[in-house]
């Protein structure tokens, strides 16, 4: 599976946001990596700031350049406005649910888990990060895996109430997908409308 691998302190730092969770490096150097990131900046260009926040989403969502422009095709088609829509559908992907469930700290550690072959989705193993989870579907941990320690100490005081579009179960370990989320749910501080106008130069 292909996925990014660099230096993410250094992407995080790029965009002045914690976008793949809590870092120490961005509290000590709020400022873009390189030999001249500290210096004042010239102004972006109207398409480099665009630019810009299509890698941020897909960066945060952990999605590659093909698969991103994949579903922004499909979003593109659908009923709705194609930006919430785009972000609707990465909000879906089984690897976000898993994160959003509090499952796993961060979404790279979801996607490992269900590569591993430890979420099941309607009780049954589902291991493709990508995988669409839809409505009334149940996102669950797999019965020999509610005991790794990483799930534990994800799961350990975390608030379910903060995503109202999922239902969590303590007792078996699962939250169900009750919709896909409202824009003003999704936390993420992406701007979907700049991304929309991008493609829409291609």
């Amino acid at each position: 599976m292909a996925r990014y691998l660099g230096p993410k302190s250094k992407i995080a730092r790029r965009f002045g946001e914690a976008i793949f969770g809590p870092d120490k490096v961005l509290s000590r150097r709020n400022f873009p990596p390189g030999q001249h990131g500290n210096n004042r900046r010239r102004k972006q260009s109207e398409y480099a700031v665009m630019l810009a926040e299509k890698q941020k989403a897909k960066y945060t969502y952990g999605v590659l350049e093909r698969q991103f422009r994949n579903m922004f095709e499909k979003a593109a088609k659908a009923d709705g406005i194609t930006g919430e829509v785009l972000l609707q559908n990465l909000e879906s992907r089984l690897d976000n649910v898993v994160f959003r469930l509090g499952i796993a700290p961060t979404r790279a550690a979801a996607r490992q888990l269900v590569g591993h072959k430890h979420i099941t989705v309607d009780g049954q193993v589902v291991n493709i990060p990508s995988y669409a989870v839809k409505p009334g579907q149940i996102v669950g941990v797999r019965e020999k895996s509610k005991s790794l320690e990483v799930i534990e100490a994800a799961l350990a005081g975390f608030s379910h109430s903060k995503y109202p579009w999922i239902e969590w179960d303590e007792n078996s370990k699962s939250g169900k997908f009750l919709h896909k989320p409202e824009r003003a749910d999704i936390p993420e501080n992406i701007k979907e409308q700049l991304i929309v106008e991008l493609y829409s130069k291609n």
